[in-house]
């Protein structure tokens, strides 16, 4: 008695594959197209006038590399860097801050405490522009409910500084780091500390071989989410501090309303295109490490 062959299942199985990811292509591609338009059209709207310019007397349009050069010199440069530096200090003294309180809430037992921070958190990560301004104003201003009674002013406090817009940003970038940071301490499963205490660890080594080594992306991955808030954010600094703060987000608004100089709008966008470029060299080394994590907390 003879028995038929059985299909080998791998190319079958290839091919299913190969099938049901042929199948996934209709249902992209209304995300591929609202991303082409809501982010590809602007992209290259802000190009094209980053390296284009208009003669005067013509009315001409030619390429140039104007625009770029003057963004990287002078009062430009110096705001990218002021840009950079405040947003990389929140960023880091946030994600510190942000780690600490999410580890407190997973480790709590109180259920009413972790929902009550977690609400707070999703609350206070969106309150920021002038409304945010304008209540550190009242409480931490020169005239200050808090300001009077600490008698802050003698030790130096201002908050219209570099110092006062630190501490307003992270008024809301720590709350947002909790947001991102609970859920991936809830992916660290009993079983791995379970292992390590059996094993013999401790729990700082247990934190400094297996924890860490797990979150480290996703904890990166909070940064750069962080890094990106305060890297764009416009409305707080402007109502706070003007223009005695470099920022790179207020001299693009200077330069689109003519408030110091008129005709600078292209340089405007030469400053939009160096802020994508920071934002994507951020990304770049996010991603590699966020696939990595991504296999150990399933």
């Amino acid at each position: 008695m003879t028995t038929a062959p059985t299909p080998h299942p791998g190319p079958a199985g290839g091919v299913r594959r190969r099938r049901r990811g042929g199948r996934t292509w209709p249902a992209v591609l209304p995300l591929l197209v609202f991303t082409a338009v809501c982010f590809g059209v602007p992209l290259g709207a802000i190009a094209y006038g980053a390296f284009t310019g208009t003669d005067p007397a013509t009315g001409a349009t030619h390429a140039t590399t104007e625009h770029l050069r003057r963004s990287l010199q002078g009062p430009y440069l110096d705001s990218l860097v002021g840009s950079v530096k405040l947003s990389a200090l929140t960023a880091l003294v946030a994600a510190v801050l942000g780690v600490l309180i999410a580890q407190a809430v997973v480790t709590s037992r109180s259920r009413t405490l972790r929902e009550a921070t977690l609400t707070a958190s999703g609350v206070l990560a969106n309150f920021g522009g002038v409304p945010l301004a304008f209540a550190f104003i009242a409480t931490a201003g020169i005239s200050g409910v808090v300001t009077q009674l600490a008698d802050l002013e003698s030790l130096g406090w201002s908050l219209y500084s570099f110092t006062g817009l630190t501490v307003v940003y992270l008024y809301f970038l720590v709350p947002l780091m909790v947001l991102v940071t609970v859920p991936a301490l809830d992916g660290l499963r009993p079983q791995w500390r379970e292992a390590a205490s059996n094993n013999g660890a401790s729990a700082p080594q247990f934190w400094w071989h297996v924890g860490l080594p797990v979150l480290t992306p996703s904890l990166l991955g909070g940064f750069v989410l962080l890094f990106g808030t305060a890297f764009a954010a416009h409305a707080t600094a402007a109502a706070l501090v003007g223009g005695s703060v470099p920022l790179v987000t207020l001299k693009i608004a200077d330069a689109l309303s003519g408030n110091v100089l008129t005709g600078q709008e292209n340089v405007a966008l030469a400053l939009g295109l160096d802020m994508i470029l920071i934002a994507g060299l951020v990304m770049a080394v996010y991603l590699p490490l966020q696939r990595r994590s991504a296999r150990w907390l399933r």
